[in-house]
């Protein structure tokens, strides 16, 4: 779970009055189980009255709270623990994706709670990213590996634009390896990629649990606000995992990683594979592409670069919170249904 900043004092006193009028409301429209969104008018009420203008901030301003920019010298960024950090990403039903939204636009229950503070709101931010590139190395792909290989390095030359971004390279038969630690080296990073070589079975889920628990987790605490993100490389079976595909996806939920998944089935037909991918997709928050042919797994490699820059976050604090590292449901929506709002259905709370 990210760490944030605390509201104005004057944001508090908004809040007080709008979540504990609207909450119910909402509340009262969700199951006793994971929240599902339900019809709404495009004027539906926010859980998220806009901030004061000294609040409100774009790609090229720092949140308020916060003073310069993360590259400069002696930059630091202080949060507590009880703060949400989420990103999210909103589309039309044609898939493209909606800027210039404003914070009432969108809805929030935290919890089945209106959230106790928002502290900040961004469009279209431009966070250093933290991208694990797990690519499925098994025999199964053999056909197709050296075209993976070549689409992963030219996704690594398009999204890396920053000294601040970061990416590892990790490839899976049986057994997960990494090729190449955290590092900004296009060239490292390539190297990575091409060490890798097919074959022996796939255990696609230990792959999964390994980079988030080993890699993705252990930088999601006391650091600067990052954008977390794997990209998976798969046909999506798995015949030789220990863990579970929930096991994996509880695991992308503690280490707030948004998985997105590039299938490598290309037969005409959608298989099991296929959607499992697209449950650990769904689940984290992130998106599943299905290309055709292995010639276009790159117009996949690029929706995401293009994803990964044109998001927003919201920086909030939940109400009754309990540092008991239990699950949390998180629910978001934009008040104009046209649009979807695609965020990670929960976080784990931090376990004192």
């Amino acid at each position: 779970m990210n760490k944030f900043g605390i509201s104005a004092a004057i944001m508090a006193g908004m809040l007080s009055v709008g979540f504990a009028s609207l909450a119910p409301q909402l509340v009262a429209q969700q199951p006793a189980t994971t929240p599902a969104p339900s019809p709404a008018s495009t004027s539906a009420p926010s859980l998220l009255p806009n901030q004061a203008p000294s609040q409100a901030t774009d790609q090229n301003q720092a949140p308020a709270g916060q003073a310069g920019s993360a590259e400069e010298p002696g930059f630091k960024i202080t949060t507590t623990v009880n703060e949400v950090n989420l990103i999210f990403t909103v589309t039309d039903k044609h898939g493209s994706f909606i800027p210039s939204l404003k914070q009432s636009d969108f809805a929030l229950l935290d919890d089945r709670k209106a959230p106790a503070r928002v502290s900040s709101f961004t469009q279209q931010t431009n966070l250093p990213l933290r991208v694990g590139i797990v690519i499925d190395a098994s025999t199964s792909i053999r056909t197709r590996f050296q075209f993976e290989q070549q689409a992963a390095t030219e996704f690594l030359l398009q999204v890396l634009k920053s000294k601040s971004d970061r990416a590892f390279v990790m490839g899976f038969d049986s057994t997960p390896t990494v090729t190449q630690d955290w590092t900004n080296n296009l060239d490292g990073l390539q190297t990575g990629v091409n060490k890798l070589r097919p074959g022996g079975g796939t255990a696609m889920f230990d792959a999964v649990y390994t980079a988030c628990r080993d890699k993705l987790l252990d930088i999601s605490r006391g650091q600067e606000p990052v954008r977390r993100a794997m990209v998976l490389v798969s046909d999506g079976n798995d015949n030789q995992s220990r863990a579970y595909m929930d096991d994996a996806i509880k695991m992308c939920q503690r280490s707030e990683t948004i998985i997105y998944a590039i299938s490598t089935n290309w037969t005409p037909s959608r298989g099991k594979g296929d959607d499992v991918l697209q449950k650990m997709a769904e689940e984290t928050g992130g998106r599943a592409f299905y290309p055709p042919s292995v010639e276009e797994i790159s117009v996949g490699f690029t929706s995401i670069e293009e994803e990964l820059r044109s998001q927003y976050a919201l920086t909030y604090t939940p109400a009754d919170f309990k540092a008991d590292g239990a699950f949390r449901t998180i629910y978001l929506f934009a008040n104009d249904r046209r649009y979807s709002v695609r965020a990670r259905k929960g976080y784990f709370s931090p376990k004192q």
